[in-house]
């Protein structure tokens, strides 16, 4: 015979209903408390689970906003300093490095020329100069070309001595012939410089 439907043999009641009779009161109050109970986590203690868990889901997707904000704001305060500094380093450049004009553009290419040429031990044969604006900027291009006659040592250490320079000459093209009857190499090099265009 089961527990449901055991009986007692004394009343001859199913014991359970007469567990439940006999202990009405506290079956209720159990029942009640029960019921109680799911109601306050239906009503109150779900919703504000669920209320924490959003305030907690916020607060880390704010957590994630404010790094964000911050990443963006150290990306932009370096943006502004590499700006500063570029233009620092650019008005020195213009300032320092550049000729000022274009008469010391000429005076920096011909001395520098003729003094790195006599120093190799070149010498210097026919010369042009030419003034090119360039589009879009302040600066105008200073261009020169020249023939040169000499050794290929004495060649070799006027190009090292013009790009160890500290005037700012740039080497657009070097076109190297050797002389007659293996003599003197001959040298035809193209060079230019830039200045600022006084306004």
């Amino acid at each position: 015979m089961s527990a449901a439907r055991a009986t007692d043999r004394l009343h001859g009641t199913p014991l359970l209903r007469r567990v439940l009779e006999e202990h009405r009161r506290t079956v209720t109050a159990l029942l009640a408390a029960l019921v109680a109970n799911l109601l306050v986590y239906a009503f109150l203690v779900y919703p504000l689970s669920r209320q924490v868990s959003d305030v907690a889901s916020r607060d880390t997707r704010a957590a994630a906003a404010l790094r964000d904000a911050r990443r963006d704001h150290d990306e932009a305060a370096g943006t502004l300093t590499g700006k500063d500094r570029a233009s620092t380093e650019l008005a020195t450049f213009y300032k320092s490095v550049l000729p000022t004009d274009q008469s010391s553009a000429r005076r920096m290419i011909f001395l520098r020329l003729f003094e790195l040429a006599r120093q190799s031990g070149l010498k210097m044969g026919h010369s042009t100069n030419d003034v090119e604006a360039i589009k879009n900027s302040t600066l105008s291009r200073w261009k020169t070309q020249m023939e040169l006659t000499g050794s290929y040592a004495a060649m070799r250490n006027f190009v090292r001595g013009l790009e160890t320079a500290p005037e700012f000459v740039v080497i657009d093209n070097l076109e190297l012939t050797e002389g007659d009857a293996g003599g003197d190499l001959r040298v035809r090099i193209d060079l230019s410089t830039y200045f600022r265009m006084t306004p």
